[in-house]
């Protein structure tokens, strides 16, 4: 079975187990993820927002010409990385994804990540890293790469702001771009 092939049976199971009903009832798409499902950098933000429930795609909204942004200016496309969230359902009005709802797709993210299998994870923002790198806080330990297991491997995980909050708070988003921009550098 091909990565794609193995990618659409998780997406089903998911649909077919009737995983978060309450989030599935409202929701348009499930938002499974987008990219080479070959990369070397998986990033994973935390749920979809409205517009990437509208069109299925992961970071299609602000936060996502933000990242888009910081990929460009560090010679890294879309089409280089694959890009998914913990929540593949967008929580009603953009709030938090709660602790159960991030419980309840965690195996699936867990599948997803075994399937594409990249070298390095990018958490965008704190609800993407506290399964990581469960007790750190964001503000210590951004743009610091770590060390973890990932399903009897050791991957690296460099934990980022969520580019979200770089368009909220401005003091943040050169933090993020600087941050972001040491990422080629840390691949090789």
């Amino acid at each position: 079975m091909s990565k794609q092939e193995q990618l659409d049976a998780l997406a089903q199971d998911i649909r077919d187990k009737n995983i978060t009903p309450d989030l599935a009832s409202q929701a348009l798409n499930l938002v499974m993820g987008d990219g080479n499902l070959d990369a070397d950098i998986v990033f994973i933000g935390e749920a979809p927002g409205k517009n990437e429930d509208e069109q299925a795609l992961p970071f299609v909204g602000a936060a996502g010409k933000f990242l888009n942004t910081m990929l460009e200016a560090a010679s890294l496309e879309r089409k280089d990385v694959y890009i998914t969230n913990i929540v593949k359902y967008r929580p009603p009005n953009n709030r938090d994804p709660l602790p159960e709802e991030k419980a309840a797709f965690l195996p699936y993210l867990i599948e997803q990540l075994q399937i594409i299998n990249p070298k390095v994870i990018i958490t965008l923002g704190r609800h993407s890293m506290e399964y990581f790198l469960p007790g750190a806080k964001i503000g210590e330990v951004h743009g610091q790469p770590q060390q973890t297991q990932l399903g009897g491997r050791e991957v690296t995980v460099i934990p980022l702001y969520h580019p979200a909050a770089a368009l909220y708070n401005g003091s943040l988003r050169q933090t993020l771009i600087d941050d972001f921009l040491t990422v080629p550098e840390l691949i090789k």
